[in-house]
């Protein structure tokens, strides 16, 4: 009788998990976005190259209106590479353990999650509007780990401890102008991948 209770504890629970956070999102997305940032930043190094910048020599870096063109449009493609495979293996996750995708707690994370992410995007468009290059890279980590960090109560618990990584190193990077393309890949591209590796093994 004793252990009929605690199945029955753990079913109500699970229900009530299930109710109340988003669980269908994948480890693997946390992997691809990763790798994508990984591709994306190697071809920003390739592309400080081709215009006679040595990102690694100590000299002042001058950015042309031309590349900041070209690397927010990396930018953007390495954000929908990540989340058309964030979408793509949620609905492959969802649908292999039969989880719906469009619930309550599926809104109230996106909404957490936007809300730093929008103020973290108009803060770095008036960075590049007034060429303040050396801080966009410290501030996207920034307003990511706390977009992280504020929608964590809605989805997985291991999304904070991400969240706070990015933070943290948002915040060094503050103190190492002109490395933020080593930290960015770092944030975005080793992380993700460690973090995706560790949520698909404990969540599979």
């Amino acid at each position: 009788m004793n252990q009929k209770h605690q199945e029955d504890l753990a079913h109500i629970r699970s229900m009530m998990e299930r109710s109340s956070r988003f669980i269908s999102l994948s480890g693997l997305s946390g992997v691809f976005a990763g790798l994508s940032a990984l591709i994306g930043g190697l071809y920003v190094y390739q592309l400080f190259k081709a215009n006679g910048i040595e990102y690694f020599d100590d000299q002042q870096i001058t950015i042309t209106a031309s590349l900041v063109s070209q690397l927010f449009i990396t930018g953007l493609i390495i954000l929908a590479f990540a989340f058309i495979f964030g979408l793509t293996f949620t609905i492959r996750k969802s649908r292999k353990y039969d989880l719906p995708i469009w619930t309550s707690a599926t809104k109230n994370m996106l909404f957490n999650l936007a809300v730093p992410l929008l103020a973290g995007g108009v803060f770095c468009l008036a960075l590049l509007y007034h060429q303040i290059y050396g801080l966009v890279a410290p501030a996207t980590l920034i307003f990511y780990g706390l977009a992280l960090v504020n929608a964590e109560k809605y989805t997985f618990s291991d999304v904070k401890y991400l969240g706070f990584c990015e933070l943290f190193l948002g915040f060094i990077s503050l103190f190492y102008i002109g490395y933020g393309l080593v930290f960015w890949i770092i944030g975005f591209g080793i992380l993700h991948i460690l973090y995706g590796l560790i949520m698909f093994k404990k969540y599979k």
